[in-house]
């Protein structure tokens, strides 16, 4: 038998959603078989797997200890870099400014050293995160960029907030702002695209069409001329939608590849120029809820921005600064 208290982060779940996650080994039918047998109890008493739990609440699980998760405290976040720009910080939320070549979140490539990893290990050497004491929840990213896209990336450090964050994302509450360099100047300063947008995974690229059909899906980008120099364009982009690579993609599709796009530009002729990674950044978050963000209302209406985008500057100038 092992009991869990029920802290601020596992309120409201379901009780079966909870068992799950705190016996990763259990099969459903075990679970629910538990449930039917009372071997599974809240406060000493008969639960039904639909009865959402309250902070303070004692879960009693009454089955073997190979169904509960391996508490080893080798934690792999403690592998992760220690480099972290934190850019704006709270009880709730952190953004972090995350550089070209860091992965979000592990992949094939790469297991360890990511932003979500560094984000990890940062709270838990400040002591606002230990796994020991976390039931179901662990610290999470709300969005993501591209491996080689710097720039800003939402986390929540409690469920709550990470409801609220994917929440606001998802109505666009949230809006997000990117710098780009672009080959060439666009016949108009500012403009909406519209397109339709389809994802090859096995190439890992998308496809954009000017037709909508059951397999694509709709993107929006605005942008804005900045400023331009030698053919090249400093564009502030509104990104309307979030879907993978539509920035790129997008600019790509109206003749102005991104510089330093090595899927969807002219690398070859860019790194002999010096750029062999993408001048994408996303700088600037606005937080402009219009409806009730609960834990996160004291966000409403504030904005987060780079102070610098690195490749603005060496090509543009501190100028740029000034006109976005």
């Amino acid at each position: 038998m092992k009991s869990f208290v029920v802290g601020k982060n596992d309120k409201d779940k379901r009780l079966d959603k909870f068992v799950t996650k705190v016996c990763p080994a259990m099969p459903p039918s075990m679970l629910y078989k538990l449930i039917r047998k009372k071997d599974i109890k809240i406060n000493g008493k008969r639960a039904l797997a639909s009865d959402k739990l309250s902070i303070g609440d004692i879960v009693a699980i009454y089955a073997k200890d190979d169904f509960f998760e391996n508490t080893e405290k080798n934690y792999d976040f403690l592998s992760a870099g220690s480099v972290l720009d934190v850019v704006y910080e709270d009880e709730n939320i952190l953004i972090a400014n995350k550089p070209q070549g860091l992965i979000v979140h592990p992949d094939k490539s790469e297991y360890r050293d990511t932003l979500i990893g560094r984000i990890l290990r940062y709270l838990y050497e400040k002591g606002e995160y230990n796994p020991e004491d976390e039931n179901t929840f662990t610290p999470a990213l709300a969005n993501r960029i591209d491996r080689n896209t710097c720039g800003l990336v939402l986390a929540a450090k409690n469920s709550e907030a990470l409801t609220v964050l994917c929440d606001k994302i998802k109505s666009r509450e949230i809006d997000k702002y990117y710098l780009a360099v672009v080959h060439g100047v666009p016949k108009k300063k500012e403009d909406l695209l519209t397109g339709y947008l389809k994802k090859d995974e096995d190439k890992n690229k998308v496809f954009l069409s000017g037709r909508k059909s059951d397999d694509n899906l709709t993107i929006k980008t605005k942008y804005r001329l900045v400023t331009k120099k030698d053919n090249l364009s400093l564009l502030q982009i509104h990104l309307l939608t979030g879907r993978t690579h539509q920035i790129r993609a997008h600019m790509a599709s109206i003749g102005h590849p991104l510089l330093g796009d090595g899927k969807y530009g002219k690398l070859k002729d860019d790194k002999k120029a010096g750029f062999t990674k993408q001048a994408l950044c996303s700088y600037k978050v606005v937080f402009s809820f219009t409806a009730d963000a609960g834990v996160l209302n004291y966000l409403k209406g504030k904005t987060v921005t780079l102070s610098d985008v690195w490749f603005a500057t060496e090509l543009f100038g501190e100028k740029y600064k000034e006109m976005i």
